[in-house]
């Protein structure tokens, strides 16, 4: 895939993601149901992967994953110097670095748009059991597939990128500058994957995990299968 092609993907994208924060920002109750489903599904997840973040050289990648991937926090001034600087990282970038943030962010856009269909269906208080007949009912095991596909991408890329040389230290180069120019949380997202990434002993064995578990939880979703959380 071209660079123009990356970008226009990543635009695209970027406009999706930014239309469904927007939503949530405007509506208080739409706000409190999505926390209410973010936070049930971080403490879920964080359940699941307890052991990767117990572990010292995978703590770092699984607090990535769950709070920079797919957190509670408010990520619209991330997207907003995502949007900014789309035309400096098509320069400077190359193309398999372009196109991992594209793909965080298509992830991110086909989450939201899960969670907000999760949302209007469960309102703010809800158990477990209503929380797995929600899941089945407004998502479809495709686009499912799918956000997993784009969690394995982005991790399988984020491996490679920190074999790059000088990605680290250009990265902190920036650190200062980035945050003068009003960039501070996109470089800090950035910086965050790559240090967890860089420091792991085996990369591609915490991704696989992750989503082993996570693939095997989403079949026991749509399967019927009771407790399906419980994957030991």
């Amino acid at each position: 895939m071209s660079k123009q092609e990356i970008v226009a993907m990543l635009r695209a994208a970027l406009r999706d993601v930014m239309a469904e924060r927007m939503v949530a920002k405007t509506d208080k109750e739409t706000r409190a149901a999505r926390i209410a489903l973010k936070r049930f599904q971080s403490q879920r997840m964080g359940g699941t992967h307890a052991d990767l973040l117990a572990s010292s050289d995978t703590a770092a990648a699984a607090r990535f994953f769950l709070e920079d991937l797919y957190g509670t926090h408010d990520m619209t001034q991330r997207d907003a110097d995502i949007e900014r600087i789309v035309p400096t990282m098509e320069r400077m970038l190359p193309a398999t670095a372009l196109q991992t943030i594209a793909e965080a962010i298509l992830l991110d856009a086909l989450s939201e748009s899960l969670d907000a269909a999760m949302a209007r269906h469960l309102g703010i208080e809800f158990d477990e059991n209503a929380y797995v007949e929600a899941y089945r009912a407004v998502s479809l095991p495709a686009d499912r597939e799918r956000q997993l596909a784009y969690v394995r991408s982005v991790g399988l890329s984020l491996c490679e990128l920190v074999r790059i040389p000088l990605i680290g230290a250009t990265l902190r180069m920036m650190r200062g500058p980035a945050h003068i120019a009003g960039l501070g949380q996109l470089h800090d997202f950035l910086e965050r994957g790559f240090q967890a990434f860089k420091a792991m002993k085996a990369p591609r064995d915490f991704v696989e995990t992750t989503i082993a578990r996570e693939t095997r939880i989403m079949r026991n979703l749509y399967g019927g299968v009771p407790s399906p959380f419980e994957i030991e």
